[in-house]
């Protein structure tokens, strides 16, 4: 059975940094694109970041280029997402999604894409 298992949220003060994790089970993670999103209290959904499957080639948006950084550790079948210089509009649970599963396939920040969604890790950014 596919499983994504987010976690590495909490509290962090603005301009800090936190180390999101994305754990797959039942898949290899690296035949999917995997994405990560967001969503805070009343608003949309919004892509963070996505990684491509096979290449590993990544895409950010514009609201975190800079600051985050996608990866993934095969090994581990695991997908990071690094955040610094965290701001308080950061502020929302986060999650992982996996795209169906295919070789170079282009990764997307459109959240339709994605058929399986791990169950979010809050992060908020305070002082």
């Amino acid at each position: 059975q596919l499983q994504l298992v987010e976690s590495g949220g909490g509290l962090v003060q603005p301009g800090g940094s936190l180390r999101l994790s994305c754990a797959a089970s039942g898949f290899t993670l690296d035949y999917s694109a995997i994405g990560w999103f967001r969503q805070a209290p009343g608003k949309e959904r919004e892509g963070v970041s996505c990684i491509n499957s096979g290449d590993g080639a990544t895409v950010y948006a514009d609201s975190v280029k800079g600051r985050f950084t996608i990866s993934r550790d095969n090994a581990k079948n695991t997908v990071y997402l690094q955040m610094n210089s965290l701001k308080p509009e950061d502020t929302a649970v986060y999650y992982c999604a996996a795209d169906r599963i295919q070789l170079f396939r282009l990764c997307t920040l459109f959240s339709d894409r994605y058929r399986s969604w791990g169950q979010g890790t809050q992060v908020t950014v305070s002082s």
